[in-house]
């Protein structure tokens, strides 16, 4: 085979062409295959300069294998070269989302192998097309999930990073390889998936197109209850679930009639799938302190069978502990035992979980509360800043029985904690008969009020308190006293 000086000069060129690429690019994929390229010019080079030296004392045949390889090197070099150059962005360190790094293998091999069939001699081509056959045959499994990754790393039906499910596998997508696909499970489990299984199955993505996804908990009502009474408190139970996000808003659906009860389901929409069991506890949680609020009841499966002893409430025992829980109260201390009496016979017991809201700022304020068990924390909007935390014989809400306004800040139950609610029309009929008794309570009221409203002003220099006869007239008026 004839030897011309020109390829020296070729190999040379596109040896300075590949250190010029990587001297000027930041992309650190472009940076590291053309190691490749360079490594092979240099071998070239190195190559004709051992031909130049000892080509008289080779025989024809070694002098064809060694030009044979030398040419292969340098079409191996440029075409990894080219390759790089022109599919990467050479300034900016990314990969193409339509070329990655898989794809981008696949052009390389395949332009030379398209090099060493066409252009090479007969003997490269036979010794090529056998050296397939036998690779083909001996790898199919590997060329098969090699493939696999190509098509998928090409339609890019998931990408690192997102949830998804193949098959009964589920996990976050951790890397996408040659050969397999693999997922990190909720359990912490690391699942590796050939790509040739992922192909074939079908592949739901919880990660797109948008990112919050949408889940349902179901939930079974008694039949005595009202939909529209059982869908509020579902509602309400929504409102009081962290994970659930307001935005896309959740709904409630009436799904179906059972034997022992109505089924509600839920549909609300999360961040991150990866949290839905959390979410859904959550939820759960959320719906069973709502239900127990609005004496809402989760029948019994119809199919079960249960006795046992009847026992009457006791109801004259709660009467009296609402009696000294009102009692405790400064607030109430003007009122004489009968006032009390009475005041304690009208209450309704609450019972919120843990993070419920009792009340929210800004929203309509119609009665008061007073602590029976566990702990009600104060916070201000909009960053939900603690500024106290109510005590059982605590008592929060009573502006809003007395003129109508507002809720000036959100309560929150701090684990398990019963509330007594207290509704203005309750002090009306207790103004009605005794006048004197709701003044008493306003002019304490309003004391408590004062006395808060100097220590926000000595902090934050700001007051807006009333003055007690400005609020008297409004409590008057709000109660048509």
């Amino acid at each position: 085979m004839v030897h011309f000086p020109a390829h020296a000069i070729m190999g040379a060129a596109a040896l300075a062409v590949a250190l010029a690429v990587f001297s000027l690019t930041i992309n650190s994929l472009v940076r590291r295959r053309l190691r490749l390229s360079i490594a092979l010019l240099i071998g070239y080079l190195l190559v004709h300069v051992f031909l130049a030296v000892v080509r008289p004392s080779m025989t024809p045949s070694a002098e064809g294998e060694l030009l044979s390889l030398e040419q292969l090197a340098l079409a191996a070099a440029v075409i990894n070269l080219v390759a790089l150059a022109l599919i990467n962005p050479l300034r900016a360190d990314r990969v193409p989302d339509h070329f990655p790094a898989i794809l981008q293998d696949f052009i390389v091999v395949g332009l030379l192998v398209l090099v060493a069939t066409f252009v090479f001699n007969d003997r490269l081509l036979a010794t090529s097309a056998v050296s397939a056959v036998v690779i083909g045959f001996a790898l199919q499994d590997t060329l098969g999930n090699a493939f696999a990754g190509l098509a998928i790393q090409s339609e890019k039906p998931f990408r690192v990073g997102h949830w998804i499910r193949v098959a009964e596998f589920e996990g976050r997508v951790a890397e996408v390889t040659w050969r397999a696909t693999k997922l990190r499970t909720k359990a912490g489990n690391f699942v590796v998936l050939p790509n040739n299984i992922v192909s074939r199955e079908a592949v739901t993505n919880f990660s797109e197109p948008a990112a919050p996804t949408r889940i349902d908990v179901e939930v079974g009502a008694s039949y005595l209850a009202a939909p529209a009474t059982v869908k509020a408190a579902l509602r309400e139970a929504l409102g009081n679930a962290r994970r659930a996000l307001k935005v896309p808003e959740p709904d409630v659906m009436l799904v179906r009639f059972d034997s022992s009860s109505i089924v509600y389901r839920t549909r609300f929409w999360i961040e991150d799938y990866e949290r839905d069991e959390a979410a859904r506890d959550e939820v759960r949680t959320a719906i069973y302190y709502a239900f127990a609020r609005h004496g809402i009841d989760i029948p019994w499966p119809i199919q079960v069978e249960y006795s046992r002893e009847w026992v009457e409430p006791d109801t004259a025992g709660r009467q009296r502990d609402r009696e000294r829980l009102i009692a405790g109260v400064d607030l109430f201390t003007s009122l004489t035992d009968d006032q009390r009496r009475e005041l304690a016979a009208a209450t309704v017991d609450k019972v919120f979980g843990n993070g419920d809201a009792i009340i929210r700022e800004g929203s309509p304020g119609r009665s008061m509360f007073v602590v029976a068990r566990g702990t009600a924390v104060v916070t201000i909007e909009p960053h939900g800043t603690e500024v106290a935390a109510i005590e059982p014989g605590g008592y929060f809400g009573e502006m809003s029985i007395l003129t109508g306004e507002p809720r000036t800040a959100t309560v929150i139950a701090r684990g398990d904690t019963h509330v007594i609610e207290i509704d203005a029309d309750l002090f009306r009929r207790l103004g009605a008969t005794h006048p004197q008794a709701v003044e008493q309570i306003a002019v304490a009221a309003v004391t408590r009020r004062t006395e808060l409203e100097q220590i926000r002003t000595a902090s934050y220099g700001i007051a807006v308190a009333d003055a007690p006869a400005t609020f008297l007239a409004r409590m008057k008026k709000f109660l048509g006293l």
